[in-house]
């Protein structure tokens, strides 16, 4: 399948680039763990948990579209679906439309799972068809009465999360099981846009941010990608606050990605799940049974 993946970018005349796994400074983001290491000098780097900051310098440079087929590594349990070091798709087009990146990775996923139909729901939609409710008027307190409601069990520090906290969680344990087939969430809440624009869309401000699950398994996650170097660092600020809360470590701001993004044009990127695609297309319910060597056999 790595050969279908290289093929499928070689038709489109993307070009593959190989950028590298250790950086100064990490992926900052509220929900992601990240590992370091310390070399030589005794000064701390940190694993990639996704080469996009690399790969959007690359974009800054004049490369124009551009994929990267490689291991990532991130700080979390292992178990059915994780692994600490797992392999990545993930890819760049320059001057697209955002709905043609979410066309043109069902076309990666259907190389894997076949030619089965999507259904696309925007994530308001989601969670009034899933949960029954409209999330856009949820205070936390909301939230968290539906979680117990649905005899989700929370955690000890619940009574300090956020609202975003809760909708992660609701999202996650309450709304993904139901996604049976191939899904598309899109339209995600602006206070999710990561590093993703944000447009006003029917009367709310959203973030042009997509996921794309099949059977309750999350495969991918797409952007139309952020180009501004102040509101990005803005995000990044706030996501280590949000870490800080949680008691999470603080990480460094990468100064050379956020330079870049003021010559970067204008994109849209995704990142692929590379090994969930082979679990669930050899029909197997966890990712040990397709990796030789998973976490639990190193």
């Amino acid at each position: 399948m790595l050969a279908h993946v290289r093929a499928f970018f070689a038709q489109r005349e993307v070009l593959e680039v190989d950028t590298p796994i250790l950086s100064h400074a990490a992926p900052i983001d509220t929900h992601i763990e990240v590992m370091s290491v310390r070399w030589a000098r005794q000064e701390k780097a940190y694993l990639h948990t996704s080469p996009e900051y690399a790969m959007k310098r690359l974009l800054a440079q004049g490369i124009g579209d551009i994929y990267q087929l490689g291991h990532v590594f991130r700080a979390e349990e292992a178990g059915r679906l994780h692994n600490p070091e797992f392999t990545m798709i993930e890819w760049y087009r320059v001057g697209i439309p955002f709905q043609l990146l979410i066309d043109e990775t069902l076309d990666m996923i259907r190389l894997f799972l076949g030619d089965i139909p999507a259904l696309t729901y925007t994530y308001a939609e989601a969670f009034e068809k899933f949960v029954g409710m409209d999330y856009r008027k949820a205070s936390p307190q909301d939230l968290q009465a539906i979680a117990l409601a649905h005899h989700l069990s929370l955690p000890s520090d619940a009574d300090t999360w956020d609202a975003d906290t809760y909708l992660h969680f609701i999202m996650a344990f309450l709304i993904e099981p139901q996604l049976t087939g191939l899904h598309i969430i899109r339209d995600f809440p602006a206070s999710q846009a990561a590093l993703a624009q944000t447009c006003q869309k029917g009367g709310e401000r959203i973030a042009e941010r997509f996921e794309v699950y099949f059977n309750g398994v999350e495969l991918a996650n797409g952007f139309h990608e952020l180009t501004d170097p102040v509101e990005q660092r803005k995000r990044l600020v706030q996501a280590n606050l949000e870490r800080k809360t949680l008691g999470k470590e603080i990480l460094p701001i990468d100064e050379r990605f956020i330079a870049a993004l003021e010559h970067m044009p204008d994109s849209c990127g995704v990142a692929v799940g590379f090994d969930r695609l082979l679990m669930l297309q050899l029909g197997k319910g966890t990712l040990e049974e397709i990796l030789p060597f998973c976490w639990s056999t190193i």
